[in-house]
């Protein structure tokens, strides 16, 4: 399957606070905060959603097209993409702008309070799909995680009118995105990813329900953290995959995006939607026990021992050919 994930690239600033963001905040003062947290820890990590889908999904031997804006200091960022199975060409590079920067700080309950200077990825809505679809011989399907909202719209938009299948994954976005442009993202999909607070979002942005909106797209994956995820389909049963399990919880950025990386990689090898999602779970939590969102190591072995222990041994048996077939 020819996949292109379209959306931001950036650095990532990961700071650890050791305290609960909780018990600095006033209930009857909100409207007026005015805080300061002192981090014990800062990692300075490669990050944003469209490269850290990409970069699973190059682990497993897919070839992704990256396709978004970065900076002039994009270069060492782009040889590891490429190191790692990355198709870097579509990404457009800026002449003025840095690429984007996420800086998030994360308490000791695993909440996190973030900011994201969008930079280079304010040009990504100057990007065109069709000659991207064209040099790879067509597109399968093209992801569109959170970006510049305008190029959210137009990616989207040229999918329908190139006659391709789209993944919405709107994720950080929304807070961003009036209820047109809302519906625009999400009309049509073929997937719909969302978290459980931003499904809620989702349909408060739409006004529409969730039998409205899973009449508008082929499936609705959401992911519910240590619950694991459910997937939504009009007219059928919810299917519930548990999460892999981990005593080991380290840092949570990047889970989302490891998760779409296995479970589009089970979609593209047509794997059965219950295997696909256990794959993305086995990688969220390989990603939950690392600092970064590519830092973390992947092989054959250690996921398919996940994979036996959470979900049995013929889940096993059935993920662990293509995992031996991208060299892991």
């Amino acid at each position: 399957m020819r996949i292109a994930v379209t959306g931001s690239i950036a650095t990532d600033h990961l700071l650890t606070y050791p305290g609960r963001f909780s018990e600095q905040l006033i209930a009857d003062r909100l409207a007026e905060v005015s805080l300061s947290f002192l981090a014990d820890e800062l990692e300075i990590r490669r990050g944003g959603v469209a490269a850290n889908i990409a970069f699973g999904l190059g682990r497993l031997g897919l070839a992704p097209a990256l396709v978004g804006a970065a900076g002039r200091d994009f270069a060492d960022y782009r040889q590891v993409l490429e190191e790692n199975g990355v198709d870097t060409a579509p990404v457009h590079i800026s002449s003025s702008r840095h690429t984007a920067r996420f800086v998030c700080t994360t308490d000791a309950d695993h909440n996190q309070i973030a900011t994201f200077y969008a930079g280079a990825m304010a040009e990504a809505r100057e990007i065109d799909l069709a000659p991207i679809a064209r040099q790879r011989g067509g597109l399968d399907l093209v992801v569109v995680a959170p970006n510049d909202p305008d190029a959210m719209v137009r990616h989207t938009q040229e999918c329908r009118t190139l006659g391709i299948d789209f993944a919405a994954d709107p994720s950080q976005q929304l807070a961003r995105l009036d209820g047109e442009q809302a519906r625009q993202l999400v009309d049509g999909a073929r997937w719909l990813f969302t978290n459980q607070y931003e499904s809620a979002l989702l349909r408060e942005r739409t006004g529409a329900s969730e039998e409205e909106l899973l009449g508008r797209v082929g499936a609705w994956v959401t992911t519910l953290g240590a619950q694991g995820v459910v997937i939504s389909r009009a007219g059928k049963p919810p299917l519930r995959v548990p999460a892999v399990g981990t005593a080991d919880e380290v840092e949570p950025t990047g889970v989302g995006d490891a998760f779409r990386a296995g479970f589009l990689a089970g979609v593209a090898w047509q794997w059965p939607l219950e295997r696909a999602a256990q794959l993305g779970c086995a990688m969220a939590t390989v990603v939950l026990e690392s600092v970064g969102t590519q830092e973390y190591k992947l092989s054959a072995a250690d996921l398919l021992t996940r994979l036996e222990q959470a979900y049995g041994p013929q889940a096993a048996r059935d993920i662990e050919p293509r995992l031996r077939e991208a060299g892991l």
